[in-house]
């Protein structure tokens, strides 16, 4: 028999049928900040072809078509360092390096909006300071988690986020920023999820969840297992996984000698799985809009849903929608 007063958190794990009291297994679960490293490096796995935006992707990577006048990327590099993070590390693949390059110094643009006196301060989000933003290659197309693992060496034995650039999150605070918070609270690995309708879940992967943790008004609750697309009749929640991770380093040796999952890929979502009651595993409800800018669909959602809310054109794209609409 084991003690449960000494083993804390693996109490809980190994007897999945006794009661979880919230309060104490945020106790358990939480470490003071004095020992846990923050959340400063984040992955962007960057390296996708855009098949399903051709031919408009043939030259020009995905992640930097426009939502109105911004590219994806930028609403995601944005997040993360709204949330604190310091270290942009772009998993890329061959004919990304315009990703990079947006973020860098353009001397000739600037030299002439400035003899123009055109406004800089447009420019100020796609600047970064030298040795902030990293990249690695993925050098063949193995899945999400391959393209996690290839940044292995950067991330190092720190703990460390994942943003995904075709989830278009839009909220306030930002969904990577909710996420940290929860972190700072409790520690080990979280997701961002979505409550959506029954009828969609077979789309997405879903949590299995488990208590609510007190203090978050049932934004953050405990997963006790992920599952890949189930039918409606056997999915454990609503709650789809979002785009959105914060990882302890101990993932990397899992994908390490991960086997191919589905679609013949190394799946992220299997090495998550696999740390489930091993380290604590936390679910954060994220309290605004995703857009799933991977589809034509959302993507044309985003632009028009982020144009109306736009001071300087809103009224009139809701004039110009108005007209088309008759």
């Amino acid at each position: 028999m084991y003690d449960e007063g000494k083993l804390g958190w693996w109490a809980i794990c190994l007897n999945p049928q006794r009661p979880v009291d919230a309060a104490r297994h945020r106790a358990v679960t939480s470490t003071p900040m004095t020992t846990r490293k923050p959340i400063k490096k984040a992955v962007f796995p960057v390296a996708g072809l855009g098949t399903r935006f051709l031919p408009a992707t043939k030259a020009i990577p995905k992640e930097l078509l426009p939502i109105v006048d911004r590219p994806l990327i930028q609403y995601a590099v944005d997040e993360a360092r709204e949330a604190g993070i310091e270290q942009i590390i772009f998993v890329t693949g061959r004919g990304k390096t315009a990703i990079v390059e947006h973020f860098d110094v353009a001397y000739e643009l600037e030299a002439t909006m400035r003899s123009r006196g055109k406004d800089m301060q447009v420019l100020d989000p796609t600047r970064a300071t030298p040795g902030d933003i990293i990249t690695v290659r993925q050098q063949v197309p193995l899945g999400l988690g391959h393209a996690i693992w290839c940044a292995r060496a950067i991330v190092g034995d720190e703990p460390f986020a994942i943003l995904l650039p075709d989830e278009l999150m839009v909220g306030a605070p930002g969904c990577m920023k909710q996420m940290v918070e929860a972190y700072n609270e409790v520690g080990g690995n979280l997701i961002s999820v979505l409550e959506v309708a029954a009828e969609e879940v077979p789309n997405y992967g879903v949590i299995d969840p488990g208590a609510s943790i007190d203090g978050f008004s049932g934004a953050l609750t405990e997963v006790k297992g992920l599952v890949e697309k189930p039918p409606v009749d056997k999915a454990p929640s609503n709650k789809i996984i979002s785009g959105r991770y914060i990882l302890q380093p101990e993932v990397m040796r899992t994908l390490e000698n991960q086997g191919k999952g589905a679609g013949g890929e190394i799946q992220l979502t299997d090495a998550m799985a696999k740390m489930i009651g091993a380290q604590p595993f936390h679910a954060v409800t994220f309290a605004g809009r995703r857009f799933d800018c991977g589809s034509k669909l959302g993507f044309v959602e985003a632009t028009l849903a982020m144009a109306l809310e736009r001071p300087d054109m809103g009224e009139q794209v809701r004039q110009i929608a108005e007209r088309l609409l008759k």
